[in-house]
């Protein structure tokens, strides 16, 4: 097959995967899964939709997360089912929306509610350094995760209403988990770190959780090349992120499954029994590289293993039959707690399911960067 057969093979899934998401909505044109609740996952598609839209020049799209969002959002700015005094990071990630709306608009219903976010994280609980809590509940614990759902956030937010210092505040949020969660043997990031080294997960030296998850990691990755596309290029610390965003990737490719182009749900651990080739981390990977790519973060040497991610995510882990288009081995859910310890034991034990909105959404974030890229 040649180059140009291939790469036509790669293009047109961001249409097909939101028409999908689109034929999937009731009759009124709201679709039963955003309504739920306010949350990470909901938000993530939500954001995935408005940026088909932007990108595919479709309104439809757009509409989708516009509506959604507004099911949530009273005139006054309150946001529903939101609570500021949980202290979690994860209902940040939905507040993301709030910026095109606002652009879009001028309403200012969207700006007290991003003001409302923002406040939370300015009073966010802290370790002993200045790092977010992942949740009031998670006492002294930093995530991977929390650094997706809340920096771009707040990286978007300094910019929009010209708060310089929160850019420096994520900034600090970024270098210091990273600077905490890596391992400097393999360069792979721990999933949690515990201050305080109360969590039974946690190594009673380093305060670190035992194993390298690959959506873990992926959520870093999203959040490092988020972040980047608000800092100006001034920035004092722009380049030290961009410089551990490639080092990071570099220790990604060398634990890229050759064959497949994939990644290993326990990423450093291979064809250990048990284990298996995960949908969200490489869909996160390959999204994070053809973005750092596109914006110029990373060296073009990374192309290769970013088109053999995606190829093997279409080709691997996609069908499609007249319902629209299907995605498979996605781990429903992980985290760090008492019954559940970081093994490998336990990654490897959550259930893998097909369809899901935390894959799914990735899945049509990382089609369209990487057909922007083709395209460019």
């Amino acid at each position: 097959m040649t180059t140009e057969q291939k790469q036509l093979q790669l293009e047109g899934w961001s249409r097909r995967i939101a028409d999908t998401i689109m034929g999937q909505c009731r009759e009124d044109g709201f679709h039963d899964y955003p309504l739920e609740r306010w949350a990470y996952v909901p938000g993530m598609l939500l954001m995935a939709m408005a940026r088909a839209g932007k990108q595919l020049n479709e309104e439809r799209y757009y509409s989708f997360m516009h509506r959604h969002m507004n099911h949530f959002v009273a005139e006054d700015g309150a946001i529903g089912t939101y609570t500021l005094e949980e202290y979690n990071l994860d209902q940040i990630n939905q507040g993301k929306n709030l910026f095109m709306q606002y652009a879009r608009t001028g309403d200012k219903r969207y700006a007290k509610a991003a003001h409302t976010l923002a406040a939370q994280l300015m009073s966010q609980p802290r370790t002993s350094e200045g790092g977010f809590w992942h949740k009031k509940v998670y006492p002294f614990q930093m995530w991977l995760d929390g650094l997706y759902m809340a920096s771009p956030f707040l990286a978007e937010y300094g910019k929009v209403f010209e708060r310089p210092e929160l850019l420096d505040e994520t900034a600090h949020q970024l270098l210091l988990i990273e600077r905490r969660t890596r391992d400097k043997r393999t360069g792979l990031l721990y999933h949690g770190w515990d201050e305080s080294g109360e969590q039974d997960w946690a190594d009673s030296l380093t305060g670190l959780s035992p194993n390298f998850w690959s959506r873990a990691m992926g959520w870093y990755a999203m959040a490092l090349v988020d972040c980047l596309e608000h800092f100006p290029v001034t920035h004092r610390q722009r380049g030290t992120i961009i410089g551990i965003f490639e080092r990071m990737c570099h220790a990604l490719v060398r634990v890229q499954e050759p064959s497949s182009g994939l990644w290993y749900q326990v990423l450093d651990q291979g064809e250990r029994k048990g284990n298996y080739l995960e949908a969200t981390g490489s869909i996160m990977f390959v999204y994070a590289m053809a973005k750092g790519l596109r914006l110029g973060y990373l060296s073009s040497g990374f192309r290769s293993a970013m088109l053999k991610g995606y190829e093997g995510i279409i080709g691997r882990l996609v069908t499609e039959d007249e319902q629209g288009v299907h995605l498979h081995g996605i781990c429903n859910g992980a985290g760090l707690s008492k019954d559940r310890n970081g093994s490998f034991d336990y990654y490897i034990s959550e259930a893998v399911v097909s369809d899901h909105y935390m894959g799914i959404g990735p899945l049509l974030l990382a089609s369209l960067e990487v057909e922007h890229l083709l395209n460019a």
